[in-house]
């Protein structure tokens, strides 16, 4: 199964750069990294990111922080085709909590915006956040390869 992720999130100019890249490998295991000028008082941070491995911090943090079905809820509201669009809180993944965010209700600081595209996003879903009974996994998937 082939999985491609693509992470954006804004820097704000009051924002250190290096805190930013920092969120986002907190919540994130990325291939490579740019920062591409939006105007002159704005910048993105891009990540890149392939195979489930790259989403395996998150697996983990919905685990440890025992958030599987809010997150299943945000992962299948996100589903469109082949992709499932999600956001995480960016001052919550600084200091390496998951958080999913509406787009509508942005944070002060904004969203690390996730597209995740792959060609069973069904699957990807049932491996990162399973459906649950009273909070537990009733069955853990194998990691979509």
């Amino acid at each position: 199964m082939v999985i491609k992720v693509v992470v954006k999130t804004p820097i704000y100019p009051t924002e250190d750069p290096e805190k930013v890249k920092k969120a986002v490998k907190n919540v994130f295991v990325p291939i490579s990294y740019k920062v591409v000028e939006k105007d002159k008082n704005m910048k993105i941070l891009v990540a890149e990111g392939y195979g489930y491995t790259s989403l395996i911090k998150i697996y983990n943090a919905l685990r440890r922080e025992k958030i599987l079905d809010s997150a299943r809820r945000s992962l299948l509201a996100g589903l469109k085709g082949n992709k499932i669009v999600f956001a995480l809180h960016k001052q919550a993944a600084y200091v390496n909590i998951v958080s999913f965010c509406d787009f509508e209700i942005n944070p002060p600081l904004g969203v690390i915006e996730f597209e995740v595209e792959t060609d069973k996003p069904e699957d990807l879903i049932n491996w990162l956040a399973p459906p649950t009974k009273n909070g537990v996994p009733i069955k853990e998937y194998p990691p979509p390869i």
